[in-house]
């Protein structure tokens, strides 16, 4: 009996060995590995063909590609970038704290404001502005229906074109920065509020110290995409006549007939510009993300021990 006993758990003891040692063997994927290799041709085919092709005249790309107006456009262009970004920002918060207040008054405002500035396009908005004393030909400050005002000055030399790309640019970008902070304000649990109040926090303080902090995991990501947006919108000011990027190089090329090697020269820089935003967006919503990605990793992890 003893020795039946010993070779019948025998096969029982080595099963799970055995089935430890069946190979695994990997899925194939023949035609996404053809495709992906197409592609891989194709790819370096068009760079060769870019690199070789004499129409494109790098040597007028190098050439233009430091040159002083070049470089003051490129200026410009990140001047108008961050002005406009932070007002847009500062407006946005303001209207998102409105779209979300208990008084009709202030959030029907809001959602005004918000609703003309998307729902008109942001050329006609600088083209408004820039037009802005035919309408009004004195800014002044005072009581309406004929009392006292304080006259400020001519809205044609107060209104420049700098000017109005930069009120054009602001205004427009408040309206879409109100619904991203509106969005992340949204996201943050509602025991956040109570407990904060709770505690005696007043309405300012608990927006400062406890909701924005937490919202700005959710508000980071697309605010970065409109920083890069405006970065490519403010293209739109060259029909201002200033000399942001894209107008210097149209200058260039209306003198030496360049026009193709001059866009390259522009759309480098809008490039090299929209990479580095890019890299410092991933940078903080890296930093702002830490503690969120740990709860992830550990809710996986737990799922995983759950499953095994």
């Amino acid at each position: 009996m003893q020795t039946q006993n010993t070779s019948a758990s025998a096969p029982a003891h080595h099963a799970p060995a055995a089935q430890e040692s069946a190979p695994v063997v990997p899925l194939r994927h023949p035609v996404r590995n053809v495709i992906s290799a197409v592609l891989v041709i194709m790819a370096i085919l068009a760079a060769i063909d870019v690199a070789m092709n004499e129409r494109y005249h790098w040597d007028v790309v190098v050439d233009y590609l430091f040159a002083p107006r070049i470089l003051s456009g490129a200026l410009l262009t990140l001047v108008l970038t961050v002005v406009s970004m932070t007002v847009g920002i500062v407006m946005g918060a303001m209207l998102a704290i409105m779209r979300l207040s208990e008084n009709p008054i202030l959030r029907n405002i809001a959602r005004a404001y918000i609703w003309f500035f998307r729902g008109t396009p942001l050329l006609v908005q600088l083209i408004f502005w820039y037009n802005i004393a035919a309408l009004y030909p004195v800014i002044a400050l005072g009581l309406p229906f004929g009392g006292p005002s304080l006259v400020i000055g001519s809205a044609n030399v107060l209104i420049t074109p700098l000017g109005a790309a930069l009120l054009g640019l602001s205004l427009n970008e408040a309206a879409y920065m109100a619904e991203i902070i509106r969005g992340g304000i949204g996201s943050v649990d509602r025991g956040q509020y109570d407990a904060s109040k709770a505690l005696g926090m007043s309405g300012p303080k608990l927006m400062r110290r406890i909701i924005l902090p937490q919202a700005m995991r959710v508000v980071l990501p697309p605010t970065g995409n409109q920083v890069i947006s405006m970065l490519k919108g403010t293209s739109l000011v060259s029909v201002l006549a200033i000399s942001d990027l894209l107008y210097s190089a149209q200058i260039i090329y209306s003198e030496n007939y360049q026009t193709i090697p001059l866009l390259i020269v522009a759309s480098i820089w809008y490039l090299l510009m929209t990479t580095i935003l890019s890299f410092f967006q991933e940078k903080l919503e890296r930093h702002y993300g830490r503690g969120f990605d740990s709860v992830i990793k550990r809710k996986r992890s737990r799922k995983d021990r759950n499953a095994s």
